[in-house]
């Protein structure tokens, strides 16, 4: 008996496919798509040490998930396979092969964080060059890219910044992240040197005493709005020649992307970005996976 044959018997994959043609009325290539599925599914299990479906938990079910979107399938097709494995153990419940199941709390991609493109270092860099001196408020421009990417801040952040969270001295900003929470996020040389003129040669003058307190004003003088702030980010994109679509988000994906891509620490990620779940950091963990198997398919002999 082959591997396959083995497998298909162990994990009764002959009588799940007379269920899904007979009882549940589904397409021809939903059938034969959800076999695949299955045979891929039992395949991954048997490579676990897994032999039946009894002995198959929601954490190997999870992990499977994520195998998946190792393997690089997009998020429509992983959501077929979830559901394939979710009609699987309708069957295999409902024939009282297994008491519980264990994909009924699945986790699948429409749940999941998506991202926008992440910029690349060169992208980024040709970005923060994009405001010149031709700009009339070319200081605040360059203050609010180099900030925003510097410090991986959300757009409802950039805008509520006051003077009094520059800690200039020290290299850090005082944010107040989702629900007031307050957190302190380093910069580097380039925003801090942003920031200070900025501040010293172009704040003072938009100041026309409707500022309240707030950093980044308009030409008003008043404080700048999310839709003024992308405004802002969508001409120097342009400007930059950068094709891709790039939202405030991008920013602080990219922030979090590039740390990693550097070796920082998931955790120190996790608290520059104000996040309360580890888990919710992670996703980027994803980017990194994806950005190592490009350079791998792009520049090993074997790729």
């Amino acid at each position: 008996m082959s591997d396959d044959d083995r497998r298909a018997r162990g994990f009764l994959l002959a009588r799940f496919s007379d269920y899904v043609t007979l009882e549940q009325g589904l397409s021809p290539r939903t059938i034969e798509a959800y076999q695949r599925d299955l045979a891929r599914f039992a395949e991954y299990a048997e490579s676990k040490g897994i032999a039946a479906p009894v002995d198959i938990t929601a954490k190997v079910m999870r992990e499977y998930v994520y195998h998946l979107k190792d393997l690089g399938l997009s998020p429509a097709s992983i959501r077929r396979n979830v559901s394939a494995i979710r009609t699987y153990f309708r069957f295999l419940t409902g024939d009282g092969i297994v008491v519980s199941d264990p994909s009924e709390r699945l986790e699948t991609p429409k749940r999941w964080r998506t991202l926008p493109e992440v910029l690349t270092v060169e992208e980024v860099q040709k970005l923060l060059a994009a405001p010149t001196l031709d700009d009339k408020l070319v200081f605040r421009d360059r203050a609010l890219l180099e900030l925003a990417y510097g410090a991986g801040l959300r757009v409802s952040e950039w805008i509520t910044l006051g003077l009094r969270d520059l800690l200039l001295e020290d290299g850090l900003v005082r944010v107040f992240g989702k629900g007031s929470k307050e957190r302190l996020v380093p910069i580097g040389r380039s925003a801090i040197g942003a920031l200070a003129v900025y501040i010293r040669e172009q704040r003072p003058r938009l100041e026309k005493g409707e500022g309240k307190g707030i950093l980044f004003l308009n030409a008003r003088g008043k404080p700048l709005t999310r839709m003024g702030a992308w405004k802002i980010l969508r001409g120097h994109v342009d400007r930059a020649g950068i094709t891709k679509h790039v939202s405030p988000h991008t920013l602080r994906h990219s922030f979090a992307t590039h740390l990693l891509e550097g070796g920082a620490d998931l955790r120190a990620v996790q608290e520059m970005l104000g996040h309360v779940d580890i888990a919710t950091t992670q996703i980027y963990t994803h980017v990194d996976r994806e950005y190592l198997r490009q350079v791998h398919k792009s520049y090993h002999p074997r790729g």
